[in-house]
């Protein structure tokens, strides 16, 4: 009797039902679309940090900033040997360690061996500048944008960090002198462990990686933007500070573009950057996400001289659309969804208090031939069920849509990163230069996504339950209260 009725009022409350229904299919809706893009924005997030930590480090341990030193130049100089002959081409590399800062090799054996620690690995991040050219005796003139040193047989251009696309290349001109200056970013990784570390975010597109045996091989990978731009392959080779590499592979970042132009092994790059058992950085793992700040203080208790930076640190430094767009989206975005599902479930309790108000002669009739108001309220709120399911149904439809939307037009969100004021901080990561600079040079690019998880498809049915029994709890309870007299009093 109950299912045969229900069919029979729904089929003739049609549109009343429809509206009822959408009604809710729009809160349902809207809470899927913001639900999803903000595990859109989290996993961008993760992305950025992944970029610069590589995938799996939890935090990082680099040496506390120290103040500089009364008379420190803060740039490179360069020498180059009196020539007599008009014209000469010479060459000079200067290769220094990222921020000036180092920690001892063994201070990574120390680091994983503190409790909560399930690996460490160390790197050590290297800036080449790269001078060359024509020169011949007499003074000149090193310009870099705006501003410009005097050189006599000596110059200190001010390469800074990063990649060389970044703000052209400086030159040297003036007094029968014309040379380029050419910065990149060089990191030195630990080929043994590559899982963890600034290779673990990269992805070989061409040739391949390194082997636990080429420590002192002198090999290197290269990332796919500074390949393109200096027009190398596998097999291609270049020198730093007269020692001659060979690019056995390209490697291409999971998200956004690489802040590290080439990657060698530990050892060549500890020979380089004359930092013989030095690293500028300990890439972290701990056991338990969970216990992370616990493992940063331990590390912090245990091993003085030392900045400990976590993944979440790193993130309050993020700026830029990304962040932007996710604080709105968790903000602003969860209160309207809140606001409008209220509305939702409001309207769709109002509208079925109204039809029940109009089939007063219906139940009261009902209630004549003996039905109890219990039967009757179950009969309402039966029929709000099915209005809240099919509002469901068109809710997880709509939602769906949107995400998939979303997705496939994959708006470009892009995501800057500042200093977290330690020493070395992120600008001991790969790529970057330093604390000072990483807020100006490292912008990342990526591209949101909206997934949908089954959570989320639970949490619209759950939705969808919770308002047919909230709109059928108000009609019922108006139905209850009508009395066989009201049927005859709606008799005219």
């Amino acid at each position: 009797m109950f299912g045969i009725y229900l069919k029979r009022e729904l089929g003739r409350r049609k549109k009343a039902a429809l509206v009822i229904a959408l009604g809710l299919a729009l809160g349902i809706a809207l809470v899927i679309t913001v639900s999803s893009v903000s595990a859109g924005m989290s996993k961008a997030q993760d992305k950025v940090l992944q970029s610069l930590y590589g995938l799996g480090t939890d935090m990082t341990v680099t040496k506390a900033q120290s103040a500089p030193t009364s008379g420190s130049s803060g740039g490179p100089s360069f020498k180059f040997g009196a020539k007599s002959s008009s014209s000469t081409k010479q060459s000079s590399d200067r290769v220094m360690t990222q921020g000036g800062q180092a920690l001892k090799s063994s201070l990574v054996t120390k680091v994983a061996s503190q409790k909560g620690v399930e690996n460490a690995v160390g790197a050590l991040s290297l800036n080449v500048t790269k001078v060359d050219g024509s020169f011949t005796q007499g003074k000149a003139k090193t310009t870099t944008g705006s501003s410009s040193n005097s050189s006599s047989g000596q110059g200190q251009p001010g390469g800074g960090s990063g990649s060389s696309s970044g703000g052209g290349q400086p030159q040297v001109q003036g007094g029968g002198a014309n040379f380029n200056v050419n910065s990149y970013s060089v990191v030195g990784v630990d080929v043994a462990h590559q899982g963890l570390g600034p290779l673990a975010s990269m992805k070989i597109t061409s040739g391949k990686t390194f082997t636990s045996s080429q420590t002192g091989t002198k090999v290197a990978v290269v990332s796919k933007s500074y390949a393109k731009e200096k027009k190398y392959k596998v097999g291609s080779t270049f020198k730093i500070s007269g020692s001659k590499f060979t690019i056995i592979g390209i490697a291409t970042p999971d998200s956004s573009e690489s802040t590290t132009d080439l990657f060698i092994p530990l050892k060549l790059a500890q020979t380089l950057g004359d930092a013989k058992n030095e690293v500028t950085t300990i890439y972290v793992k701990a056991t338990d996400s969970k216990q992370i700040s616990t493992v940063k203080k331990e590390i912090q208790s245990n091993i003085s001289g030392t900045t400990v930076t976590t993944s979440a640190d790193l993130a309050s430094t993020v700026s830029g659309s990304l962040s932007t767009a996710s604080s709105l989206a968790t903000s602003v975005g969860k209160w309207l969804s809140i606001a409008v599902l209220a509305a939702a479930f409001l309207v769709a309790a109002l509208l079925t208090s109204s039809a029940v108000s109009r089939r007063v002669r219906e139940f009261g009739t009902l209630k004549a031939l003996g039905w109890p108001s219990r039967k009757v309220t179950r009969q309402v709120v039966g029929e709000s069920m099915v209005n809240g399911l099919i509002g469901g149904a068109l809710g997880i439809a709509l939602g769906v849509g949107a995400a998939y939307a979303v997705t496939a037009i994959s708006p470009k969100l892009t995501a800057q990163m500042g200093s977290t004021g330690g020493g070395g901080g992120m600008g001991g990561g790969p790529g970057g230069g330093g604390p000072g600079q990483q807020s100006t040079q490292n912008t990342l690019e990526i591209a949101l996504t909206a997934p949908v998880s089954l959570t989320t498809i639970a949490l619209a049915v759950g939705l969808a339950v919770a308002g047919g029994l909230i709109a059928g709890a108000m009609g019922g309870w108006r139905a209850s209260r009508m009395r066989p007299a009201d049927a005859l009093r709606s008799v005219s």
